[in-house]
């Protein structure tokens, strides 16, 4: 039987920078497993290094102790098996959605390439601006086209930097809708980090939930119940509250959706 692909596992894994000739440790004996087709999310305060662990996932941090594995294998560097999207979408400003989508796909002859954007735009709902420069998008759309250009190169994890936390909260809620539709089909792993708890439990299989610096991880939550979710249903407030209580946040906050 074949291997899955787009396991990772972080093993034992601890990471300091150095400020003012002095460590500062930002993660501490991390010790997580994301397995192959689910969508996770990080959650957690400001500075608890939830984006640094993204970076080592992508390869883009290699000084750090203990493991980081893909499919069994170290991570070392950056690969084609990972894409990534920002809060911020990075298009360039000066190529068309096509060309911005294109990007990246020298491997490819003209044909293919051109079928892969075609595929891609249709994927993520932009039929009819195939043309247009990011200047012309609004912020939804825009992050769209930054998932289509980072699925394009067919990852086996797409990780996820608050990716639409820049976005007006009505947008968010069609986005939501969106990458939970674009992973349905994709059937790959997402690993998303996000502010928003309500984001977080009508997106995931689980919500890993970090410490402040240094980020450990406190707890991690399997979200249950079957898509699509209802905000308002019993169980995905008794999630949430569960969540709330990891930051100290409890009944007399019954509104907080964002730490």
């Amino acid at each position: 039987m074949s291997k899955l692909k787009g396991v990772i596992e972080i093993r034992n894994l601890s990471k300091s920078f150095v400020v003012d000739n002095d460590p500062l440790q930002i993660l501490k004996n991390i010790n997580v497993t994301f397995s192959s087709g689910e969508f996770v999310s990080i959650i957690g305060s400001s500075g608890c290094g939830k984006t640094t662990l993204l970076r080592i996932m992508l390869g883009l941090e290699s000084d750090y102790e203990g493991e980081a594995l893909l499919d069994g294998e170290p991570i070392v560097g950056p690969g084609l098996n990972r894409g990534i999207v920002f809060q911020d979408h990075r298009l360039l400003p000066w190529l068309t959605v096509t060309e911005n989508i294109a990007f990246g796909l020298d491997k490819l002859d003209r044909k293919e390439k051109k079928h892969v954007v075609s595929e891609h735009i249709k994927l993520v709902g932009l039929n009819g601006f195939e043309h247009a420069y990011p200047s012309q998008l609004s912020g939804g759309m825009a992050q769209r086209v930054a998932i289509a250009r980072a699925l394009a190169n067919r990852p086996e994890i797409l990780l996820l930097d608050e990716p639409l936390g820049a976005l007006d909260a009505l947008t968010r809620i069609h986005m939501q809708k969106e990458l939970e539709r674009i992973w349905q089909l994709e059937k790959i792993t997402m690993i998303m980090v996000t502010h928003d708890v309500d984001e977080a439990i009508y997106l995931s299989d689980k919500v890993v939930i970090m410490s402040s610096r240094p980020g450990v991880i406190n707890k991690i939550i399997d979200i249950p119940f079957s898509r699509p979710r209802d905000r308002a249903s019993s169980e995905f407030i008794h999630i949430k509250a569960q969540i709330l209580k990891e930051f100290h946040l409890g009944t007399e906050y019954p509104f907080a959706y964002a730490i």
